[in-house]
């Protein structure tokens, strides 16, 4: 029966998420169960076309991230796909009225990793953050606000900001492993032989802004979708502390990390705070 394909192919979705990130699946925990598989779906999505281009160095990326392309239009046509991480996707981008600029925004950028390894100027670097994090901040948004068009324009830029103030932190704290593994350089104007405190500060300073417009749409968000997204800010805001108070030369040769230990009590005082409606 496809309904049980559709069901392991979610699953799979749902395995990719908890092997990959342990973050990210625990914020999923804490969406209403409605909505989840979606959310999985979108993340298995973007963490396959993430890894064929970072990972997959012994094999034609090109010819692979091309290829992930056509198979997903043609599971967008032909309403499956023997891929189970595109069955589940195409069946969210359906249900939820994900817009195909979304998808193309995401894929231009994960092309990009594949020819580009410097982002000189501001409007590369926007460029490239709106491609590879603002436009799954949307996605997920469409799906937390059930595909309505009128609340999803009420929240885009803040699902935006959210997005890009995610992947910022997580490019500063890969500033080494992009530099040296995969030799990129994101923030403009900064590598590892030129980070000093005043590079980290500003870039420190970007990503707050950017978290505080987030959180004004965190507020704003349906039941169903706020504790999720609200723990996910959590950890994002905490890991960000904990590169500020990280001497820049710390970062520049190691990745920070938040413990399991503090991941545990961030999601209790989210709870706390989330259950005395100050959220």
């Amino acid at each position: 029966m496809k309904s049980l394909f559709d069901a392991v192919s979610f699953k799979c979705s749902k395995l990719v998420t908890k092997s990959y990130s342990t973050s990210f699946s625990l914020a999923v925990k804490m969406l209403s169960p409605s909505i989840r598989d979606a959310i999985y779906s979108i993340y298995g999505f973007v963490r396959f076309a993430d890894e064929i281009v970072d990972s997959f160095h012994d094999y034609e990326k090109e010819y692979l991230i091309e290829d992930f392309e056509k198979e997903y239009y043609k599971a967008m046509e032909l309403g499956i796909s023997l891929n189970p991480i595109l069955n589940s996707f195409q069946h969210t981008v359906k249900e939820y009225n994900i817009t195909d600029d979304l998808v193309q925004a995401f894929l231009k950028s994960m092309k990009m990793d594949l020819i580009k390894s410097n982002y000189q100027t501001q409007s590369e670097y926007i460029d490239y953050i709106y491609g590879s994090a603002d436009v799954v901040g949307l996605m997920c948004l469409k799906v937390f606000v059930s595909g309505k068009e009128h609340k999803y324009e009420q929240l885009k830029n803040e699902a935006m900001r959210l997005g890009s103030a995610f992947q910022k932190v997580n490019f500063l704290r890969d500033l080494k492993d992009d530099n040296t593994i995969l030799n990129r350089t994101y923030f403009p104007g900064v590598n590892l032989n030129n980070f000093n405190e005043d590079s980290k500060n500003q870039i420190i300073k970007e990503i707050e802004e950017d978290f505080q417009i987030a959180y004004q749409g965190i507020v704003k968000l349906p039941i169903e979708a706020k504790f999720g997204v609200y723990t996910a800010y959590i950890y994002y805001k905490k890991l960000l502390k904990k590169l500020k108070n990280t001497p820049y030369y710390e970062i520049g040769n190691s990745r920070i990390r938040v413990s399991n230990y503090t991941k545990a009590g961030l999601l209790a005082q989210s709870f706390v705070t989330y259950k005395l409606k100050l959220v």
